[in-house]
């Protein structure tokens, strides 16, 4: 991937390849050769060793269909998966939490962590299979005791509010707090192989900052605010410690086998732009500069929920793509963000709630923008898909987007 990214209204896009570079001037690449862009600095991925996909592979050795269209080849169709997908409105999964009551036994048992990261996989085939895990799996390794309680969420027991909280937090040692993160994600690469790929993803600082200070989830970001206006001090040290440490865990799951990242920053636009660019820009731009220090193809996806305000901002963190949120209409999301992203999105999932008919023609209408605009496009969802979702509506959602090309 590209490491420079050209905001709307300056330089143009050139194809270096096999990879989009976004440089103002052609860095020499040969345009249908495998030659890297001299734009950035050809350095191979660090992944697992043990890392062997064993699956049927799509093509003749060829990389997942997502990596390829990331890398600017030329693909039938955008690659097609969605946020949430593994659990809350399959049938499967509601049968296994019968079992499996509790959510951290669910996320933190690899065993049952990939059943359910594989069971939309198994049923829908789509084109990325992600990790079911939760952004607030590695805290403990942090020294941040949490829960996730049935009808209430995320609970921190000891929220962290003061300058002696923040010193007392530890460095992340991934394989020791979260080892079922790593054998998952080794798991999911063995099972699916090359015919889709396999999502890892973190929480931003921003947002776990907010749960952090919160002591849970919250309506209006109070005690967050308060400390960010009263103290900032105190959650700079935070956020700093925290960009720290998911920077770790992002590489951590890039070794373990994943092959592209979405950093989820749910809550970052509780604040306005210009906070924005003091609370939580910063330490997102710092995560990616510290990925790409040394895992420079690893993709990293950027997801904000209620982003339309802030996707110029979002362009600036540099991330490979922006997830767009359905707040927002994706030709003007790619008007406003420049052609040197991938895009990502934004399907209202409460679409799917409606006709067969319905999700086709919004289906086909995000992918008419996408195409129009010339911008790799991962279709995908504006949000996570909703509880109570019927299933065949889901198996459509896929069916179309991998035939859209006799729709268009």
């Amino acid at each position: 991937m590209a490491s420079h990214r050209t905001p709307a209204g300056e330089g143009p896009t050139h194809r270096a390849g096999a990879l989009w570079c976004a440089a103002p001037r052609p860095c020499g690449a040969l345009p249908g050769s495998r030659r890297p862009c001299r734009c950035r600095p050809s350095v191979p991925q660090a992944t697992a060793s043990d890392v062997k996909p064993s699956a049927a592979r799509d093509g003749a050795g060829q990389e997942p269909l997502m990596l390829r269209a990331l890398n600017g080849e030329v693909v039938d169709r955008p690659p097609v998966w969605m946020m949430r997908q593994a659990g809350r409105y399959m049938k499967a999964y509601q049968d296994l939490c019968a079992k499996h009551p509790s959510f951290r036994e669910r996320s933190e048992n690899s065993e049952l962590a990939v059943e359910i990261s594989l069971q939309p996989w198994e049923a829908f085939r789509p084109d990325g299979v992600i990790l079911f895990s939760d952004i607030l799996t590695p805290l403990p390794g942090m020294n941040i005791a949490f829960d996730i309680v049935k009808g209430r969420g995320p609970i921190i027991h000891e929220p962290i509010r003061t300058m002696e909280q923040v010193d007392a937090l530890t460095p992340l040692n991934s394989d020791e707090a979260c080892p079922f993160v790593g054998e998952a994600l080794r798991s999911l690469r063995s099972a699916v192989g090359n015919e889709a790929t396999v999502l890892g993803f973190v929480g931003a600082p921003f947002t776990l900052a907010s749960y952090i200070v919160e002591g849970g989830s919250s309506r209006n970001y109070t005690h967050v605010k308060r400390l960010a206006f009263a103290n900032p001090d105190v959650l700079n040290a935070l956020l700093q410690k925290l960009a720290d440490n998911v920077a770790k865990y992002v590489k951590y799951q890039a070794d373990c086998g994943a092959q592209a990242v979405q950093i989820f920053d749910s809550w970052a636009s509780s604040l306005s732009p210009s906070d924005f660019d003091v609370f939580a820009a910063p330490y997102i731009t710092q995560i990616i500069d510290s990925v790409r220090g040394s895992h420079p193809n690893l993709p990293i996806i950027l997801y904000i929920s209620g982003c339309g305000g802030l996707l110029e901002r979002m362009a600036a963190c540099k991330p490979d793509v922006i997830s767009v949120d359905h707040s927002v209409d994706m030709t003007d999301a790619m008007r406003r963000i420049g052609t040197g992203f991938a895009v990502q999105g934004n399907l209202d999932p409460g679409i799917l709630f409606g006709s067969q008919k319905v999700i086709e023609d919004r289906v086909v209408e995000i992918i008419r923008a996408a195409k129009s605009q010339g911008v790799r496009h991962i279709m995908n969802l504006g949000h996570g898909v909703l509880p109570g979702t019927p299933e065949d509506n889901v198996r459509h959602y896929f069916e179309v987007a991998k035939s859209v090309q006799t729709r268009l």
